[in-house]
């Protein structure tokens, strides 16, 4: 007996549609590994109309003052706290993620990070207005760029989803947004959230999948591609994009390096590390994923982080004793997996390195030891719950390792002395350090990388500066 499976649709100038071609792509709940509802795969036909949508209503959404907007954004906020059981409900169904986890971790900063934005609309500011040549006054407009086509990844659908709009609504343009074609369900919700609140055509949603998102990127309408994902789909979407010279904004893979020197509190930051390594089964650019530690106390910490890593639980999303779900879907779970299987002779798995149980998606919480700077694994991005441990001998050799890999998003140190800490924050090449901790974000400060991590930046009022273009004025006083 066959359980019907749920219909999601796009959202474009509206209303809710199917794609204009009929066709389907079915979504999985990586917990179980089995289809949960099927979602538009959308075409040309279907990226025409939204973007169509998105055109038509951008002059008026753009003429609309700063405290409109303003006052539309934190009506999208209080909504989002009105139906949050929905949206953890569409999320776990989406990724799988511990419902509690779900309900303190991530619905608490979106509605953070919207009413940020929602304060950013007001705060459109420019050099002040002067005379820099006898007779002419130049003043700074700083102003909406147009349509903007939005691509969301799978590890957090509901709050990249937020840092995609919120930022680009705030600052006068329209959308036209894609969800993973893994992760549909939450960001199709919040169009039906959104699209009660905004102007019709203001914020669109698209669901497909690469070659949906392809078609939005290569499209002639938008005049700025924003992307969170591989570093192999933003090398792909810069390309696209400059054909016609669109504005780009990439936030891509992440492989942070944890230096531990040999003064921490051990039990701190192995507390720290393993949190920042396996929250989201490790799905996550900035995770701690490669800890470089102290030769004088390697020993001791991978003993310490082995351990709480055996003490960390994988499973089901109502299970309160869990800390993270599955990976998102089987391509992911293989990945992992080969990483771990592929390891090099002189690698030693300390904890986990298996699959755990025979439904769903699910790795156990891993750390490999032994490993030298040009192994694999320390070098390409995992995405997964494992951690990897090198030892390194003083702070050059640290500093060398640390930054000897192609992504540049996210680092941390750990020490108790200051001024090591003020030089490892100045040498390390990422475009965030943390000190003694690793992973927490505020809306008021910018997230983005160097290198092959990408470009531009989210969150904060650099992230809002992303999404406005500036413009010169100058008047003649004698006219």
């Amino acid at each position: 007996m066959s359980t019907e499976l749920r219909r999601l649709r796009n959202y474009i100038d509206g209303e809710f549609r199917d794609a204009a071609d009929g066709r389907t792509t079915e979504v999985v709940n990586p917990v179980t590994g089995e289809a949960y509802a099927t979602a538009p795969l959308s075409g040309q036909a279907d990226v025409d109309a939204a973007m169509a949508a998105a055109a038509a209503a951008f002059p008026a959404w753009r003429d609309t003052t700063p405290a409109e907007r303003q006052k539309a954004l934190l009506k999208i906020a209080d909504a989002f706290e009105e139906r949050a059981e929905e949206l953890i409900a569409a999320e776990v169904e989406n990724t799988g993620k511990p419902i509690g986890l779900t309900r303190s971790e991530e619905i608490p900063p979106m509605v953070d990070q919207i009413r940020f934005f929602a304060g950013a609309a007001r705060m459109l500011e420019g050099r002040s207005a002067g005379e820099y040549m006898e007779g002419l006054t130049s003043m700074v407009r700083r102003e909406p760029i147009g349509v903007c086509a939005q691509v969301a990844p799978w590890n957090y659908p509901m709050m990249m989803g937020v840092w995609k709009f919120a930022p680009a609504l705030a600052a006068g343009n329209t959308v036209v947004l894609k969800p993973s074609d893994t992760t549909p369900a939450s960001t199709t919700l919040m169009a039906d959230i959104i699209g009660s609140i905004v102007p019709k055509g203001v914020f669109n949603v698209v669901c497909g999948d690469r070659d949906t998102g392809r078609l939005m990127v290569e499209h002639q309408t938008p005049a700025m591609a924003s992307i969170t994902g591989s570093v192999r789909a933003g090398m792909q979407v810069a390309e696209s994009a400059s054909k016609d010279l669109k504005r780009v904004h990439l936030e891509l893979g992440g492989k942070a390096p944890v230096v531990v020197f040999e003064d921490t509190d051990i039990p701190k930051a192995v507390e720290g590390i393993s949190e920042a390594g396996y929250f989201n089964a490790g799905q996550d650019c900035t995770a701690a994923t490669r800890v470089l530690v102290h030769e004088s106390i390697h020993d001791e910490f991978v003993s310490a982080l082995a351990k709480a890593a055996a003490e960390t639980k994988t499973g089901q999303p109502d299970d309160e004793d869990v800390f993270y779900g599955p990976l998102n879907n089987a391509n992911q779970l293989k990945q992992v997996a080969g990483f771990v299987e592929r390891l090099p002779a002189h690698a030693k798995v300390e904890a986990g390195g298996h699959q755990v149980g025979e439904k769903g998606y699910f790795y156990a919480p891993t750390v490999v030891s032994g490993l030298r700077q040009d192994d694999e694994i320390v070098q390409k991005e995992v995405f997964g719950p494992v951690i990897t441990v090198q030892s390194f001998r003083d702070e050059d050799q640290a500093v060398q390792w640390a930054n000897g890999v192609e992504y540049a998003l996210a680092s941390s140190v750990w020490t108790k002395d200051h001024g090591r800490a003020m030089r490892m924050s100045r040498k390390l090449d990422f475009g965030c350090v943390w000190i003694n901790t690793h992973i927490p974000l505020v809306a008021e400060m910018p997230h983005g990388g160097f290198k092959k991590s990408g470009y531009g930046k989210d969150l904060s009022s650099y992230g809002f500066d992303d999404y406005t273009r500036v413009k010169h004025v100058m008047t003649s006083l004698d006219a």
